[in-house]
Order: C-alpha cells, then sequence, then structure tokens
C-alpha cells in the first residue's frame, strides 16, 4: 500500500479567542493500524463552533480549527481497518475517541464517555491537539467513523453529523411519534432538522419561533402548526399541550413560559446550550409532573441509526455552501440568523 503524506494540510483555524479564522496548515498525524484517512469534502459550520472559537463556553486551545460536521472519502486505510475501504463516502461528527469501556461505552452512548476525545479544542490520549473539519483531510480511528448512505448527497448530509444527530436522539428517546404532540423550540440549523425528523417519525409538529418570518418554510418542512412566541398570548392559548418539547436556542429561555405548555408527564429537553446561566420556577416542574432534561448528540451506532433513517426517507439539511474564505462572514451572519439554514464549506477550497 502506498503511504501518503498528509502529516501537515491546509486548514481554516483561529489563532486565537475571538480571532478571525485565517488559513493556516496543520499537523495529522500519521494513518495507524486501525485509522482511515479521510480525504474532507464538506463540513458544516454549527453554532457551537462560533462559541468556542470566542471562548463562550470556557477557555479554548488555540490555534484552534473548528468544525465537527464532516462528509467525504477513505484515501487511505490502515492495515487492521475492517469497516472502510478506500474510496468509502464516509462522516465524522463530534467526537474521535472515548475510553470504550465505561457504562456509557458499552451501551453505545460515548458522547457520555467522561474520557471521550472532542473533535477539536481537545487532547487526544496522546496529549496532542485534535484539529476538525475546517480542513482538507482528517485522520479518524474507523471505530469512530461512520458511513454515509449513498442516497444522501454529501453536501446536505454534513450538518447530520451534528444538527442531525442532536435532534434525532431525543426525539426517539422520549417517543416522538403518532399521537405525539412535539413542538420545537426555534427554528435555524438545529430547528430545521428537528421538524423535518418529527414528522418522518409520525408526530405532530409545532414550530415555536420569534416571529413568523420563517413559516412558509416550517410548513414545507413539515411542520404542522406555526407559532410567533412574541405574541405572548400563545402561551395560554397552548397551555398544557405537549408532550415533549425540544429547544434548540442558545440564548436563555423563559423556561417556567415552555414549562407551562407541556402537558401532564411531558418533557422539555434543551439541546441548545447558552453561554448565560438560566433560572426558573421549580413549581413549574411539580404542576403536572413535567420534566426539564438535557441531550447531547448520539453515540456512533445511533449516529449511523439517524444517517440509515435520513437516507430512507430523503432527509438532508437544507444548506447555503461557501467558499473557505467565506467563513467569518458566514459566522456573522449566523449571529444574525441570516442562513437557511445551515452553511457548509466546500473543503475544495480551504
Amino acid at each position: 500500500m502506498t503511504i501518503l503524506d498528509f502529516t501537515t494540510v491546509p486548514a481554516y483555524a483561529a489563532p486565537r479567542a475571538k480571532a478571525p479564522l485565517e488559513r493556516v496548515t496543520v499537523p495529522r498525524r500519521p494513518v495507524g493500524e486501525h485509522d482511515v484517512l479521510i480525504e474532507i469534502a464538506y463540513v458544516g459550520i454549527c453554532h457551537s463552533d462560533i462559541h468556542q472559537v470566542r471562548d463562550g463556553w470556557s477557555p479554548g486551545s488555540y490555534p484552534m480549527v473548528p468544525g465537527h460536521e464532516i462528509t467525504g472519502r477513505v484515501l487511505q486505510a490502515g492495515p487492521g481497518v475492517t469497516r472502510f475501504a478506500v474510496g468509502d463516502r464516509v462522516g465524522v461528527g463530534c467526537l474521535v475517541d472515548s475510553c470504550r469501556v465505561c457504562a456509557n461505552c458499552r451501551a453505545g452512548r460515548e458522547q457520555y464517555c467522561r474520557r471521550c476525545v472532542n473533535t477539536y479544542n481537545d487532547h487526544d490520549r496522546n496529549g496532542e491537539p485534535t484539529y476538525g473539519g475546517y480542513s482538507t483531510h482528517i485522520v479518524v480511528d474507523e471505530a469512530y467513523t461512520v458511513r454515509i448512505p449513498d442516497g444522501l448527497p454529501l453536501d446536505t448530509a454534513a450538518p447530520l453529523l451534528c444538527a442531525g444527530i442532536t435532534l434525532y436522539s431525543p426525539l426517539v428517546h422520549w417517543g416522538a411519534g403518532p399521537g405525539k404532540q412535539v413542538a420545537i423550540v426555534g427554528f435555524g440549523g438545529l430547528g430545521h432538522m428537528g421538524v423535518r425528523l418529527a414528522h418522518a417519525m409520525g408526530a405532530e409538529v409545532t414550530v415555536l419561533s420569534q416571529s413568523l418570518r420563517k413559516k412558509e418554510d416550517g410548513l414545507r418542512l413539515g411542520a404542522d402548526h406555526y407559532w410567533a412566541t412574541a405574541d405572548g398570548e400563545v402561551f395560554e392559548k397552548l397551555a398544557g399541550t405537549f408532550d415533549l418539547i425540544v429547544s434548540t436556542v442558545s440564548a436563555p429561555l423563559a423556561l417556567g413560559s415552555y414549562l407551562g405548555l407541556l402537558a401532564d408527564d411531558g418533557v422539555l429537553v434543551n439541546v441548545g446550550a447558552p453561554e448565560e446561566p438560566v433560572s426558573f420556577d421549580l413549581g413549574r416542574l411539580l404542576q403536572g409532573r413535567r420534566s426539564l432534561a438535557g441531550s447531547m448528540i448520539g453515540g456512533i451506532a445511533e449516529t449511523q441509526e439517524m444517517l440509515d433513517f435520513c437516507a430512507e426517507r430523503g432527509i438532508g439539511a437544507e444548506i447555503e455552501v461557501i467558499r473557505a474564505e467565506e467563513v467569518n462572514g458566514a459566522f456573522e451572519r449566523v449571529l444574525a440568523s441570516d442562513v437557511r439554514f445551515r452553511f457548509v464549506i466546500d473543503a475544495t477550497t480551504i
């Protein structure tokens, strides 16, 4: 087998917190026994990329190469690789390693492993920094790589590796399906995937957005109802309605108001991660035995399950493809909610 030299590759990185991304080169480890070298085709821009390059959640590790919605093709496979071959269409999501032996790992919940290694802004088990998908190539253990079904284009599949699985996992876990009333709070990169997935699962789907600006898109993508939460009367009209509410927003919510929308035994699941703490009246949970929960992406097997589900039903993300040099402007547009619904970088332009 020819050994390909991709020990350094082009990438876009933030040199320090809050700095614009710039073109650099970063190291990639040699292809190991169970590794695949992936030539990246597309990488989605996730709001969490912006949080992290701006130290919104915690101090980051720089230079930081964001990107955990990665699709491409296998360019080289290590001698011990059994799941993939050169040329296969593959994807990489938010994690690239875990301890593999804890209860969560054994149960396929690698995302909750205490030693989970994030695709970027982290360090691997050898102490080396991890660099994400705003790059031309990446080396990943085959156990943390997923197959992109032939029915999914690589560009619209990229956001599924974070946005898709972030919504799929709680919808499945809390039983979205026929006879269930499901509300999606926020209708952006995450929210539009929640609508498509919940609709495909057979639930009756409502969007709760600040305005009606995207109502036509919401109904087109599968929402049965679309309400503007800026109208305070909505919380009275819909009180006690929903079995499951999934909040996708990354800004603090008036949780008490949204808990009041739950039916008895209903669950409000938060998948957004605001930078500021939130508070609410605990009494809202006591009324109707309501629950407040959180959910974070999904394990590797569940991510593959989600991709297969989407391929069978023709579900992809609604995207705008950009060149790599447009990334800083795209960040600003994401913050201004000026995208329908996910930016995806064409990695051949890096």
